[in-house]
């Protein structure tokens, strides 16, 4: 995989700043999107803007822009097909529209397991069925960044309907253990939901393997624009009382996508997979997926322990989360410097046209159990497949120039 052709298909990172292009370190709170899928948005409003199911030739062409992206979603995933695929305005909507569904369904006494790591799109739909008497019980994060899985073991029993967990954590980076919580779920035939945002744009996922319920992710974090998908095993869906007028359809994946789509933005996500897959070459388009998604993974593990070993060289600054030795570890790094408040450090690093976030970017139970969020969270570094060394040397100068001040 060419990566420096990668880099040159994205026009942000061509501007310049006070004189000097920008260093994007903020691809965790979303991804800067290519020259194909900028043009594939305006093309669909250049030629086919109209609604959907019409006899006339632009409304057919959004019917195929709607049927084409839940088909390269479905392949991106893995899943069985097109009809396993909705479409929603962002991840935390199709969760609350999971969760209210799922609150009609459940019974009082009824029991949803989360955890303290999630962000908050995968803990506070869950929570707010407190209110029609389910059980919510959370799985206790460790110092160390990891769940405890004993504790998740011991939170199982047959009143569990659901777990709910986040495949990578999109404050340490911290990778979970999702085949132990698929095993913990089906041993009391409980379903499992996995929020997979902050994976998905570093892994292959293959839900037919994982052998989840449901998984959810947005496409602003692999590349696309603003929308969120959802993946839901086959019969899933069905058995859910969603919100759902009675003229739209009544089956997945349509029951749970209420009112008009983003039809522009939607082309724009069959783009971004295009892209993804156009990097490698392989026999079949799943193929080609799976190969530039794994390029893309070694490529940010060696960024990130780069940066990891440059920034574990700088005076007075902590890396938190996992320890390098985990391969299984996202390409993010949170920090807190001693002396220096997370915001102060943000506003360090923008000066010097660095993109990075602070505080506790909606992780926030795992911020306070932490002992983070009291004192302004941390910063954080998330590394994309457009990165490359000169990012990583140009982040590191600048914090070695911080702890000198």
């Amino acid at each position: 995989m060419d990566f420096t052709a990668f880099r040159d298909a994205f026009p942000a990172l061509k501007r310049l700043h006070r004189g000097e292009t920008l260093v994007f370190m903020d691809g965790p709170g979303g991804t800067q999107v290519p020259t194909p899928v900028i043009k594939a948005i305006s093309n669909y409003y250049e030629r086919s803007n109209a609604n959907l199911h019409g006899a006339f030739i632009t409304s057919q062409e959004s019917d195929q822009v709607i049927d084409e992206a839940r088909q390269k979603m479905a392949t991106f995933l893995n899943a069985e097909g097109p009809a396993n695929i909705s479409i929603g305005q962002n991840m935390t909507t199709l969760n609350y529209a999971l969760a209210h569904a799922m609150g009609r369904w459940f019974q009082p006494g009824d029991e949803i397991v989360i955890t303290q790591l999630d962000h908050e799109a995968n803990r506070s739909p869950w929570l707010s069925l407190r209110k029609k008497g389910i059980i919510v019980k959370e799985v206790a994060l460790q110092k160390n960044g990891y769940l405890d899985y004993g504790d998740l073991a011991r939170k199982m029993n047959h009143r569990t309907r659901l777990v709910a967990m986040g495949y990578s954590s999109n404050i340490l980076g911290t990778v979970n253990n999702v085949a132990v919580a698929r095993e913990q779920a089906y041993r009391v035939g409980a379903w499992l939901l996995l929020d997979a945002v902050h994976y998905a744009p570093h892994y292959p996922i293959d839900v037919q393997a994982i052998d989840c319920d449901f998984l959810l992710c947005s496409a602003y974090k692999f590349y696309g624009p603003h929308l969120g998908f959802l993946y839901a095993k086959s019969g899933c869906l069905d058995q859910l009382p969603t919100d759902c007028l009675r003229t739209a359809p009544q089956a997945a994946p349509g029951k749970i996508e209420t009112g008009t789509l983003n039809h522009a933005a939607i082309a724009g996500v069959s783009a971004a997979v295009d892209f993804l897959a156009a990097q490698s070459e392989a026999d079949d388009y799943r193929s080609q997926l799976v190969r530039t998604m794994q390029q893309i993974s070694q490529h940010e593990r060696a960024l990130l322990e780069q940066l990891h070993a440059g920034l574990s060289e700088v005076k007075g600054l902590s890396l938190l989360g996992p320890q390098m030795v985990d391969n299984r570890r996202s390409p993010t790094l949170a920090l807190r410097m001693t002396g220096h408040s997370p915001q102060k450090i943000a506003e360090h690093l923008a000066q010097h046209n660095i993109c990075a976030w602070n505080g506790h970017f909606y992780a926030l139970r795992a911020s306070e159990v932490m002992g983070w969020n009291a004192s302004g969270g941390v910063v954080r570094l998330g590394l994309s497949a457009y990165s490359n060394v000169e990012d990583v040397n140009r982040v590191i100068e600048v914090f070695q120039l911080l702890a000198k001040a």
